[in-house]
C-alpha cells in the first residue's frame, strides 16, 4: 500500500471519527496521534532494517515465535555448533512456548554465562512472554547481551523495536539512540536507523502525550 492510499485512510478515519460519530473536540488530538502511531508503525514494521550489501546480515523486525528465531540466528552462524538448550528453546519459542524457552536458556546460562547469543535469546523470549512488554528480566538480559559484544545491534534493535510495538515511543527512540552514538558511521545499518530516528522525532514533536 503506498503512503498516498495510507494517508488517504487515516484520514478518512479521522474525518469518521470526528464528523459522524462526533468525537468530542478536546479528544481530537488523541485520535489523531493514535492514527500517527498507527501509521509511523506499520512503515517500521513494513520496512525490516536492510544493511548496504546483499551479502551481509538483515535485521528483521519478528511479529512471531518462529520469525523471532529466525531474526536472532539471521546474525549469528548458522552452520556452526549450537548448544543444546539454544537448540531446545528455539523448538519452545516457534511454537509460541515462551515461558519454558525462557526457562531451558536461563539453565544454559547458568553454565555459560558469557554466551551473546542465549542472552539475545533470553531477552526476546521474555519479551515475547510478555506479551510484547519489555520486563526488568527482559532488559537486564538484553543488557548482558550488549556488554557482550557492544558492537552488536541486535540488543538495542530488538529491545527498541518491542518498545514501540507496545506503544512506547519514547522508549524505543531512546534505545535506538543509544544504538546510534555507539554505531560507527559507516555501520550497515545507521542510514536506515537514523532514518527510522527521525520519524519517531517527528512523531513525538507533533503529539508530546505520547509515552
Amino acid at each position: 500500500m503506498g503512503w498516498i492510499s495510507i494517508a488517504l485512510l487515516a484520514a478518512a478515519a479521522f474525518a469518521l471519527a470526528a464528523f459522524v460519530l462526533r468525537l468530542p473536540k478536546d479528544s481530537w488530538a488523541v485520535f489523531g496521534a493514535i492514527l500517527l502511531l498507527g501509521v509511523v508503525g506499520y512503515a517500521l514494521a513494513g520496512s525490516p532494517m536492510q544493511v548496504a550489501s546483499p551479502k551481509q546480515k538483515t535485521l528483521e523486525a519478528p511479529q512471531s515465535g518462529e520469525e523471532m528465531v529466525e531474526a536472532r540466528r539471521a546474525l549469528f552462524d548458522q552452520l556452526g555448533p549450537k548448544p543444546d538448550y539454544m537448540m531446545l528453546s528455539d523448538g519452545y519459542a516457534r511454537r509460541g512456548r515462551f515461558d519454558e524457552a525462557a526457562q531451558v536458556l536461563r539453565g544454559g546460562l547458568r553454565k555459560n554465562p558469557d554466551h551473546l547469543e542465549g542472552w539475545l535469546a533470553l531477552g526476546m523470549a521474555l519479551t515475547g512472554h510478555a506479551d510484547g512488554n519489555v520486563t526488568p528480566a527482559a532488559s537486564y538480559a538484553y543488557s548482558k547481551a550488549r556488554q557482550l559484544d557492544p558492537a552488536n545491534p541486535a540488543a538495542d534493535y530488538f529491545l527498541g523495536f518491542s518498545y514501540l510495538q507496545t506503544g512506547q515511543v519514547r522508549a524505543a527512540r531512546a534505545a535506538w539512540g543509544n544504538l546510534l552514538e555507539r554505531s560507527p558511521e559507516d555501520a550497515p545499518w545507521v542510514e536506515e536507523l537514523t532514518a527510522r530516528v527521525e520519524r519517531l522525532d517527528q512523531m513525538i514533536a507533533n503529539a508530546p502525550m505520547l509515552q
